[in-house]
């Protein structure tokens, strides 16, 4: 029995201003992607290709990892976008047989009444065949909770994204942002003085 699971979100956060325009660090797609998740669950493949290994889920009786490798890039405009490419899912050979991952996402800044916005959106569809099993349990039951399962890990990466990324562009556009040493001349930097 084949079983579609669809979640979605949207986030709209204000940035504050910074010495270096957020649209400068969201060219850099790998920092980008570092400052959303927990840098030991994730490995580069290319510049522009990710392998995310997702903490452990379970889902009804079942206990399973997704490993998904993503596309992530930054367009000329400063937007970042974000595709799955691949999937597979260690726990269960069965599942992982039976199983198709889609996640689109967009990350981008805009200008209102001169506030720096950062919009974005994701959404995220799993199609899977589960086994026997589970076809003795109605199917709203099932749907219920991986639509759950879906939003809540959604959510997780919105909440680092409020959070994280705009800690890691404050850091950055500080730390990059510092005078260069000129001879003769001592610079203050992060509490300690550099002569």
């Amino acid at each position: 029995m084949e079983t579609r699971f669809i979640a979605s979100q949207s986030v709209e956060l204000a940035v504050a201003e910074q010495p270096a325009p957020i649209q400068h660090y969201l060219r850099q797609p790998k920092r980008l992607v570092y400052a959303l998740v927990d840098e030991t669950r994730m490995e580069q493949l290319t510049p522009d290709l990710f392998r995310l290994k997702m903490r452990p889920l379970s889902f009804m009786m079942l206990s399973i990892q997704p490993i998904v490798d993503m596309k992530v890039w930054a367009d000329a405009e400063g937007t970042i976008h974000l595709r799955s490419v691949r999937c597979e899912i260690r726990g269960v050979e069965y599942i992982n047989q039976r199983f198709a991952l889609n996640l689109i996402g967009k990350l981008y800044p805009c200008k209102v009444n001169g506030v720096t916005y950062l919009k974005g959106r994701a959404d995220l569809e799993v199609k899977v065949e589960l086994p026997p099993p589970f076809w003795l349990t109605p199917k709203p039951i099932l749907e219920t909770t991986g639509h759950a399962l879906l939003n809540s890990v959604l959510l997780t990466v919105k909440h680092r994204l409020m959070h994280q990324l705009l800690s890691d562009y404050r850091r950055w556009a500080t730390e990059e942002r510092t005078p260069q040493l000129q001879e003769g001349v001592s610079v203050i930097s992060n509490g300690e003085q550099i002569v």
